[in-house]
């Protein structure tokens, strides 16, 4: 963390000081805003959440909710969402309060009889060290109010604005503000009042049955799976004894996925209701929490669960729907008109809970859209950027459903019917990647290069999340995840590992200056009154000892000087982690590579050192001041 570079700070840096909308912010809604999200979900909250780091931008977030959420439907939070936690800057807080998964056990029917239940078999739940960051389970709630205090402290001061209920949108092309959104009042003491406000772009992170989505004419298209599950959390007392560990329960009367919940007493459970029969899915909806427990109490003989309290309860179906584009670009429209109206979350697609997904893609969708929104309104970008949100994230959900389906499936399967008893870990373990949110992979695009120079950083996939792993900071000698210094600003990112031959210092210099003064550098888009690196950060890593680096020898462009009175950050600076190399570890060629990384942490592009050109011509579309080489 920074500070102090406009001069001392007393308090809390992590308020970031007021500035550009965020001064004499208005406590109402008003009538015209930059971006008008509805749904305070994880879609929603995050995507505000990184609008509300660009000081220039009016962005609003509406809910027909009178308060925050209390008690959340999700709780599972992967170790791809914890790596956007720490962007965020609320990681190790949320990690400290959470429960967190190390292994699942398996439990099925004893051979010798099979009317009891005995544990199988357990699993690592990451054992090929996917991530530093763990797999955790934690209240939604609690996700939405970390989310909620960075939009707080923010330059923006962003706060939700609770108790309005979308109701209909119209698009006026040409119009400064195109968007014409009527809300009604849905708390408070005008209850059902109505009004209209006009925006640049909308969000619809409104859940399921998105309004929003209706409006832009898209549809959940899919199968509404057949099989019915009951969801609690409870407090109870019971003598089975994995209770505070993750289970996958199979019997014959049907199955059950125990799931530990923060605190250290609570816990959920998904119970297989079983079934249901054409037309009698009003019935099952109506099973009573007594039913349920009952039938957790068939499927986990011989042990007993005596609940004591239940916290939350539900019943639903399995469903399994996407809908086609997530904007309201149409087919025929493509190319031709930009998006102004987008969806996200479950606005789009919908899963099973079994598989802890939800909040998690919902999350990746908004992180996915927020920078891309926030860029082309500053004019950093193009509008052509946003038509990369639909392109990406459609994909990745359809893979989700796919997964999930799979995944639920087995889950309902009853022991005897499986094809191998080992069918259901023996899955577990062979996908663990892809719940856990690493298997996302954007194809080439404007905002992914192509593949021809991977071969120069294999542990770099472009198009997948940049993984992170320890260097030494020069200045200072502290070792620190490279990844972990990258927050959620809006910034690219240019990793530059340099080569080690005797004109590596040479060569460096040379694309330093490239990057500061040519016509052609991403880096000389940026507007003259900012600093050098408020919308390029540009680190250098190097091979050698941090002892051996002169750092008063590098480069300017790893050394900018920045704040009010121009002080140089030397913050920028490393060497290898000398117990655990970088370039070996990520397969890094040691002749000189830049790695750019997007603003939501996924490698764009791999290239060598000198490819200045392809660096410039990368960016060109990006940029609203470049032109290609």
């Amino acid at each position: 963390m920074q500070f102090h570079h406009n001069g001392y700070v007393s308090g809390d840096p992590t308020i970031q000081p007021v500035a550009g909308v965020g001064i004499n912010r208005p406590e109402e809604l008003p009538d015209v805003v930059d971006v008008l999200i509805v749904g305070t979900g994880p879609a929603g909250m995050i995507t505000a959440a990184q609008l509300s780091q660009f000081p220039g931008i009016t962005t609003r977030i509406v809910d027909r909710r009178a308060g925050r959420l209390e008690i959340g439907q999700a709780d599972g939070i992967q170790a791809r969402s914890v790596e956007t936690f720490q962007a965020f800057g609320f990681a190790d807080r949320i990690t400290a309060e959470a429960y967190r998964i190390t292994e699942m056990a398996f439990w099925k029917p004893d051979p010798s009889n099979p009317s009891n239940i005995i544990r199988t078999a357990r699993a690592i739940d990451d054992a090929t060290g996917v991530s530093e960051f763990p797999h955790l389970l934690v209240n939604q709630a609690r996700v939405l109010d970390y989310f909620a205090e960075v939009m707080a402290h923010s330059p923006t001061r962003m706060t939700p604005d609770y108790g309005w209920e979308f109701d209909s949108l119209e698009v006026s092309d040409g119009d400064d503000y195109p968007v014409a959104v009527t809300l009604v009042r849905s708390a408070g003491e005008h209850v059902g009042e109505s009004r209209i406000v006009r925006a640049k772009y909308v969000l619809g992170a409104d859940g399921a049955r998105s309004k929003v989505r209706d409006a832009i004419g898209c549809t959940l298209a899919g199968d509404q799976a057949n099989h019915a599950w009951g969801v609690m959390d409870v407090l109870a007392d019971t003598d089975f004894p994995d209770i505070r560990t993750k289970c996958a329960i199979q019997s014959s009367p049907g199955s059950i996925l125990l799931i530990p919940r923060e605190g250290g007493h609570l816990f959920r459970m998904y119970v297989d209701l079983g079934e249901v029969q054409a037309g009698a899915e009003t019935s099952v909806r109506s099973t009573s929490i007594d039913q349920v427990i009952e039938k957790a109490n068939e499927i986990m003989h011989p042990y007993r669960v005596d609940v004591k309290n239940v916290a939350w309860n539900s019943v639903y179906e399995v469903g399994h729907r996407l809908t086609s584009r997530f904007d309201d670009v149409r087919v025929e429209d493509q190319g031709i008109r930009s998006p102004r109206v987008f969806i996200a979350g479950d606005a789009c697609h919908t899963h099973s809970a079994k598989a802890g997904q939800g909040m998690n893609v919902s999350m990746q969708d908004g992180f996915n859209l927020g920078w891309k929104i926030g860029h082309v309104l500053e004019g950093r970008s193009p509008e052509s950027l946003l038509a990369t949100y639909s392109a990406e994230r459609q994909v990745i959900a359809k893979n989700l459903i796919d997964f999930d389906k799979e995944w639920s499936s087995l889950m309902a399967t009853k022991p005897e019917d499986l094809a191998d008893p080992t069918e259901l870990e023996d899955f577990y373990v062979r996908t663990a990647e892809f719940p856990a949110g690493f298997m996302t992979e954007y194809a080439p695009s404007i905002v992914v290069a192509d593949r021809s120079h991977q071969s120069l950083a294999d542990g770099f996939p472009v198009g997948k999340r940049f993984k992170s792993a320890t260097v030494r900071r020069v200045c200072d000698g502290n070792d620190l995840h490279l990844g972990h210094q990258a927050t959620a600003d809006g910034r690219w990112r240019i990793y530059v590992f340099a080569p080690t031959d005797t004109d590596g210092i040479a060569r460096l210099r040379t694309f330093s200056d490239w990057m500061l003064e040519s016509p052609a550098s991403p880096v000389t888009a940026t507007p003259a009154t900012a600093d050098v690196d408020d919308w390029f950060d540009v680190k250098v890593i190097f091979q050698q000892d941090h002892t051996q680096v002169d750092i008063a020898a590098v480069p300017r462009i790893f050394r900018p000087r920045v704040g009010e009175f121009q002080l140089v950050d030397l913050e920028k600076v490393y060497a290898a982690d000398p117990y655990n190399d970088i370039f070996a570890a990520r397969g890094i060629d040691r002749d000189g590579v830049v790695v750019v990384v997007r603003p939501d942490q996924y490698v764009a592009a791999v290239m060598p050192l000198s490819a200045t050109n392809e660096l410039g011509d990368f960016f060109a579309p990006l940029s609203t001041a470049l032109t290609l080489h």
